[in-house]
């Protein structure tokens, strides 16, 4: 658990959290003077139930990008760590993305969707999202549905997301 101060190309200069000893990386990642790991672990994965879907353009698109890689990294199932390793960044600049403390540039876009096996226009959401928004607001159960949304918590959201598609694989015949 060591802290990144200056990230230097070959050599990365870091504090020890435990003794707050300042040295560079060694090579079995353990601190020179209490001997622990330099290393953060990485909370394992939590997958977060899906937030409600939003029906009108975001004000904030800093906020859909963010979103988009995080989404993109935790399905591929990587940390930030080895995301930042792909890109060839510090893995604090994954994380101020990530957190919106930092907008990436035009090239850390395409370094981004190489290292996540997509493309820039799926890490800035412009999809063709509006067509379908109006073809499912056409359907009266879904206008209806769309009232309540906002109202769900997580839990009452993933049991929507449940029943509804139970109802898709036990269809009902109608006598």
């Amino acid at each position: 658990m060591a802290t990144t101060l200056v990230p230097a190309d070959p050599r990365e200069v870091l504090r020890c959290d435990h003794c707050l000893l300042i040295q560079f990386r060694t090579m079995n990642g353990l601190c020179r003077r209490c001997h622990k790991s330099l290393d953060r672990e990485e909370p394992p994965i939590v997958e977060a139930p899906p937030e409600p879907p939003e029906l009108t353009d975001s004000p904030r698109p800093v906020l859909q990008i963010a979103s988009a890689i995080r989404a993109l990294r935790q399905r591929a199932g990587i940390s930030q760590r080895q995301l930042a390793a792909r890109m060839q960044v510090p893995r604090t600049y994954v994380s101020k993305i990530e957190n919106e403390k930092a907008t990436p540039t035009l090239s850390s876009l395409e370094r981004l969707a190489r290292a996540l096996g997509a493309t820039v226009p799926e890490l800035l959401g412009s999809d063709n999202g509006r067509a379908n928004r109006e073809e499912l607001l056409a359907d009266p159960f879904i206008a209806e549905l769309v009232l309540y949304l906002p109202r769900l918590n997580p839990l009452q959201w993933q049991s929507v997301l449940a029943q509804m598609r139970d109802m898709n694989v036990h269809t009902r015949r109608s006598a």
